[in-house]
């Protein structure tokens, strides 16, 4: 039987932690936080590890916190982010203190995570219709990822919509798919939010546009193949190659190395839709409502009151 993996990328915890970090503030019940969620749905789907994507100096604390929890249920790796880990011949710039982004954060599992793996933010909430449709489909492709080329890859594709907080913009992924729900553009698109009536966004070159509510977006839930880490380290000393003297803030993205191999006909990315409601904590104010999203849930009988 094909194993799969979860990835979850949260080496953007802060230093600190406590009620004052969002990926770490309780919202369930018994004090859950979203990752005991994103964990126990994962599990429910199918998947049989995880691996946390975090930073060294973090290890101890996130371990108390969560990652010896996790361990009593099921196996658990570790893999780290961090801004000096570069390919020989690179160096850290002068003035830069953040890491490279998610596609570094994912290079990080390239030699721990040899199965089918979906990989998932540490601070979002997505539901439990994502994940049972993202194992499926990797385990159905198993064998043609294997053999082909491009690179076959699957990803959450939420509704718009179901993906806004009410007390302020969000960036987003804008998704252009064919009817038959292949992946032929991702955009990011940022400050999104309603203004007079519209939904409302600004573009890489900070111009304004019109948004349909309804269309799909990407929430950095992405199915892949352990194949796929090879052109991330290929990728990454490209992209590394080409900033630029003095830019200490671009940043190696899923979404754009994604949107990169498709324009350039390496990959096919199935977008499989979810209806389920997207949620984190993009602002302070945005922890109550997410707190009331998951007692809800609990009192449907989505979750239990002591989740794991």
């Amino acid at each position: 039987m094909t194993q799969t993996t979860l990835v979850i990328m949260a080496a953007g915890i802060g230093s600190r932690f406590g009620g004052g970090i969002k990926q770490l503030a309780p919202v369930g019940p018994g004090g859950e936080i979203i990752m005991d969620y994103s964990i126990y749905d994962a599990m429910e789907a199918g998947f049989q590890e995880v691996v946390f994507i975090i930073r060294h100096d973090l290890e101890k604390d996130f371990k108390e916190v969560i990652g010896n929890r996790i361990e009593k249920i099921l196996p658990v790796k570790y893999a780290f982010q961090e801004l000096s880990d570069l390919p020989e011949g690179f160096t850290k710039p002068q003035g830069r203190t953040k890491p490279w982004g998610t596609g570094q954060a994912v290079l990080a599992v390239k030699d721990m995570v040899k199965n089918p793996f979906v990989v998932i933010n540490a601070d979002d909430y997505y539901g439990k219709e994502a994940f049972v449709k993202l194992h499926d489909y990797l385990i159905e492709q198993q064998e043609k990822a294997e053999n082909t080329n491009p690179y076959e890859m699957c990803m959450a594709g939420f509704i718009l919509k179901n993906t806004l907080s009410e007390n302020g913009g969000v960036t987003r992924g804008v998704c252009n798919i064919t009817e038959n729900n292949v992946l032929q553009k991702v955009t990011e698109t940022y400050d999104i939010q309603y203004k007079n009536g519209k939904l409302m966004g600004l573009d890489d070159d900070n111009n304004e546009v019109e948004l349909d509510e309804n269309c799909h977006v990407s929430m950095n839930m992405w199915g892949m193949y352990p194949c796929f880490l090879e052109e991330l380290e290929r990728g990454f000393k490209e992209f590394l190659s080409q900033v630029q003297e003095g830019d200490i803030k671009k940043e190696y993205l899923l979404p754009k190395i994604v949107d990169k191999m498709l324009s350039e006909g390496r990959a096919n990315v199935r977008v499989l839709e979810t209806r389920d409601r997207w949620f984190g904590v993009t602002y302070q104010e945005d922890k109550q409502s997410v707190m009331d999203a998951i007692h809800s849930l609990v009192a449907q009988g989505v979750y239990k009151e002591k989740l794991l």
